[in-house]
């Protein structure tokens, strides 16, 4: 089974003020799942990011920061808002895979899943594995939900596949970001930016400028840590250049892809 994460900066202008998908790169990678599903029987779960429909609803109203229970019509109207958006995300993506003839289902993550302290804390699993078993690509995505201590809550993409990578033991996590892999800096602000080809530590990296697009959920750093806390339970994942044409198919494919592995046993 491999879970595959797209980015919302891969299927989305994630730098946009106003909601849009990225139409061209997303039937791309469809295409290339597709292909890959023609020639292999194999399970497949995909989550994709928020990107440009999520993200600046969830920070206009501050989703997930403790707040005055007076404000809280307010904050409800912010998180339908939010809700409401990725849903339309989650749609627009499913109507590209299907037409890929790719058998996507969404799986509405507010509606399956609570959070304690912006931590999942309850998941339906179950309703995945029965998808799953029947033969279907669940499709689950960055979004709100109900939270224990805080009322409401974002949750990425990156925490399901933390969460669902320890409950379902994947053969492999793909994370399909828009640049080669993890760097020690930002390459897209810093030249001299390294690649990690393996990676067990936050330690040698340094502070990602944050500051080129709206991101409520950590950015990069908030991907990687996601990723070394599945790492320490056995599980290791690939951070790959979705924009690359063809890296999907090739890494679902087993062949070799530029990127980084991000793992609990790097070779020092």
């Amino acid at each position: 089974m491999i879970i595959l994460k797209l980015g919302g900066s891969v299927i989305t202008d994630k730098n946009s003020l106003t909601a849009k998908l990225d139409f061209d790169n997303l039937n791309r990678i469809a295409v290339e799942i597709s292909n890959y599903l023609k020639s292999y029987d194999s399970k497949l779960i995909i989550i994709h990011g928020a990107g440009s429909f999520g993200h600046p609803p969830a920070k206009k109203y501050k989703i997930g920061e403790k707040f005055n229970l007076s404000n809280y019509q307010k904050k409800r109207i912010g998180f339908s808002q939010t809700q409401l958006a990725v849903k339309t995300l989650n749609s627009q993506v499913l109507n590209v895979l299907i037409k890929n003839n790719i058998p996507a289902v969404s799986i509405q993550t507010s509606s399956i899943l609570t959070t304690n302290n912006k931590r999942i804390d309850s998941f339906n699993i179950d309703l995945v594995n029965k998808y799953l078993d029947e033969g279907y690509v669940p499709v689950l995505y960055g979004d709100v939900a109900i939270d224990k201590s805080l009322k409401m809550a974002v949750v990425s993409g990156d925490q399901i596949i933390t969460y669902l990578g320890k409950y379902l033991n994947p053969d492999k996590i793909i994370l399909a970001s828009d640049v080669d892999g993890v760097y020690n800096k930002n390459p897209k602000t810093n030249s001299d930016a390294k690649l990690f080809k393996c990676l067990s530590s936050l330690k040698d990296l340094e502070q990602f400028d944050s500051t080129t697009n709206i991101d409520v959920t950590g950015g990069m750093i908030g991907k990687i840590r996601e990723l070394l806390e599945l790492s320490k339970e056995g599980v290791d994942s690939f951070v790959i250049n979705a924009n690359t044409k063809n890296n999907i198919f090739n890494i679902l494919n087993d062949d070799e892809v530029n990127g980084t592995l991000i793992t609990n046993k790097c070779n020092k």
